[in-house]
């Protein structure tokens, strides 16, 4: 939800108290408008219907959300990411009641941040991953929106999941450096 905040705050405030950007990997809306045709799903990288949206966030304080949690943290890495940075995420996680992440979900599942993500004037960085349940392309999208942006996305072989920054976090320091530089 990192990225949410910084369009928030540029929504608000713009390039005030900023040097440059680091997006990474969210979609410029989370959940899909039925009407949106498919170049504006392919573009947005929406991850929920409405439907899936409430049906997550009212399931997860429920007696499944354990279960759903853990299953949502499965599609977060790549499928060779070792169990034990799984379980090390998953109780991370668990510091926050499941009712609070439900709430966080609905807060931010239906803001759709298409027209601030244009306005951003600052040297950009967007990361994403191959192998994310965030679609790539919605992350190239991104990119292109922005003057002058630079677009990086970890393929899958380099654990290019939502968390490369925990899977590789030697490459994701590297590139951030780098710009930050």
């Amino acid at each position: 939800m990192g990225c949410a905040v910084i369009w928030a705050y540029w929504e608000l405030f713009g390039a005030d108290r900023l040097g440059k950007i680091v997006l990474i990997d969210e979609p410029a809306m989370l959940t899909a408008n039925p009407a949106w045709t498919a170049e504006e799903v392919e573009a947005a990288g929406p991850i929920h219907t409405p439907a899936s949206l409430w049906e997550t966030a009212n399931a997860l304080p429920g007696p499944n959300g354990e279960a759903i949690f853990r299953a949502f943290m499965d599609r977060l890495v790549t499928k060779n990411c070792p169990e034990d940075l799984k379980q090390w995420m998953l109780r991370c996680s668990a510091r926050t009641a499941r009712k609070d992440v439900a709430t966080l979900l609905l807060n931010h599942g239906c803001l759709d941040w298409r027209d601030v993500i244009p306005r951003i004037s600052l040297p950009t960085l967007v990361i994403g991953g191959r192998a994310s349940l965030i679609p790539w392309k919605s992350i190239a999208w991104i990119a292109r929106q922005i003057p002058g942006a630079q677009l990086e996305i970890f393929e899958e072989n380099e654990r290019g999941s939502h968390f490369m920054f925990v899977e590789n976090p030697t490459k994701f320091n590297q590139i951030v450096s780098t710009f930050v530089g």
